[in-house]
């Protein structure tokens, strides 16, 4: 890493995301102003236009973090909407520099409201790693993308 570079790679992770979704065929958009959504993605499928709202979340463990039953994101969200996808990104713990382990797409149906934040944990921590939870697999990579297709997630 370059001195004084940050040890997160937030912008890395949402580059990452909308290249991987163009490469599957989405148009990405990017905002003039980020005040919400960091980006919003259409694809045309079946005479329809799909539109979805893009907030990205990336995990960034250090190499201090213990093992977890349920690992994801908590925090503030800057815009919500029902369409919206939450695309967390799971980097290892030697994850600057590299592309992350997997990515899930996470429908707003998942994300969970609590007072004064949103929870979405579709992985666990373990050994140093993260892992996709077993009722979440549907959501990552690839299987994920093509999830993004249906009207209704």
């Amino acid at each position: 890493m370059a001195k004084g570079a940050p040890l997160t790679r937030d912008y890395f992770a949402e580059m990452y995301v909308a290249g991987i979704l163009a490469d599957n065929n989405w148009n990405v958009y990017f905002p003039r102003r980020d005040k919400g959504f960091d980006f919003i993605i259409t694809k045309e499928v079946e005479g329809k236009t799909i539109i979805r709202p893009v907030q990205v979340k990336g995990k960034y463990p250090e190499k201090t973090k213990t093992d977890k039953q349920t690992y994801g994101y908590r925090g503030r969200l800057t815009a919500v909407h029902k369409n919206m996808i939450l695309a967390i990104p799971f980097f290892s713990t030697t994850g600057i520099g590299k592309s992350p382990l997997f990515t899930a797409f996470m429908p707003f149906e998942k994300i969970v409201k609590m007072p004064k934040q949103y929870r979405c944990e579709p992985a666990v921590f373990k050994d140093g790693n993260p892992i996709p939870r077993r009722d979440f697999r549907k959501y990552f990579d690839l299987d994920g993308i093509k999830l993004l297709e249906k009207e209704e997630n």
